[in-house]
Order: C-alpha cells, then structure tokens, then sequence
C-alpha cells in the first residue's frame, strides 16, 4: 500500500485449517528478511510437529531464497510452490487495505489492529461454518474424539 512514506508490504503466514493469522512482519521491500520473520512467528506460535506442515507460497523470489528455504529446512518443513501462471493458489492470502496512512507506523499499527482484533477474532468464514478463527480453535480443542464403542 503506497502512503506517505512510499511503499509498506506485509508478510503474512495463514494457518490454513483455522484461516488464523499465525505470522506477519512488515518492511518498505519485500526482500526474504520480512518472509522469513513471519515464518518464525508462526513457528514460534504454533510450535508444529516435525512432518507434519507443508508451507505453500507462490514463485515469489523472497519464497524461492536461500535464506527461506535454508529457514524451511532447518525446522524440517515441507516447503510447497505455486505452478507457474497459477493464480487462484493464493487466493486466501489476497487482501488489499484501501486507506491512504501519513506513515509506515501509521500504516503498521492499523494493519496489525486488522490482522489481530478483526481478522483473527470476528471476521467470520464459511469455511468454518461461519465462524470466527479464535472461536473455531477454541472449539476444536474443546472437542473430545468420539469414543469407539467395543465389539464383544
């Protein structure tokens, strides 16, 4: 988003069972240095298990560094890319903020107000039956596996 200070890009890793915002990190570049910030966030956050995480992303070069793919491999996850000319993939990532900010804090403190206290906590997806993210996780983990009854 191009303001007053020129341009402010976001980084945002999406946990894609919650639709939760899990990392972000923002910089005036999109170098690998705002990516690989996100991802330790998330990592941090989450702390997954070993194996079981798949970290897609489109042909970006950031996604494509070293410093991204050294990062991935370093904490044995499975690193995913975009076909060429593939431009639905990402499609749950796309957003675009339509305010003019006066500066990058300006900018920040709004984009981490949505991320955080909208997007996290009520904006509401079909794709959790309606749900917010923070209220689907709470549910998820408020539920107990159904017990298998035993064949006698």
């Amino acid at each position: 988003q191009p303001h007053g200070s020129g341009w402010l890009y976001l980084a945002a890793m999406l946990d894609l069972f919650s639709r939760s915002i899990v990392g972000w990190a923002m910089a005036p570049n999109m170098p690998a240095e705002p990516v690989c910030t996100a991802f330790q966030m998330a990592n941090t956050q989450r702390q997954p298990p070993v194996g079981l995480v798949v970290v897609h992303a489109d042909r970006g070069s950031q996604y494509a560094s070293d410093a991204h793919r050294t990062l991935l491999a370093r904490n044995h996850l499975q690193a995913s890319m975009s076909r060429k000319g593939n431009c639905w993939d990402n499609a749950v990532m796309e957003r675009v903020w339509p305010n003019n900010y006066a500066n990058h804090a300006e900018a920040t403190r709004d984009a981490i107000d949505d991320l955080v206290g909208f997007c996290n906590s009520i904006r509401l997806h079909s794709k959790l039956g309606y749900l917010p993210p923070k209220v689907y996780e709470q549910q998820m983990a408020e539920k107990q596996p159904i017990p298998v009854p035993e064949i006698t």
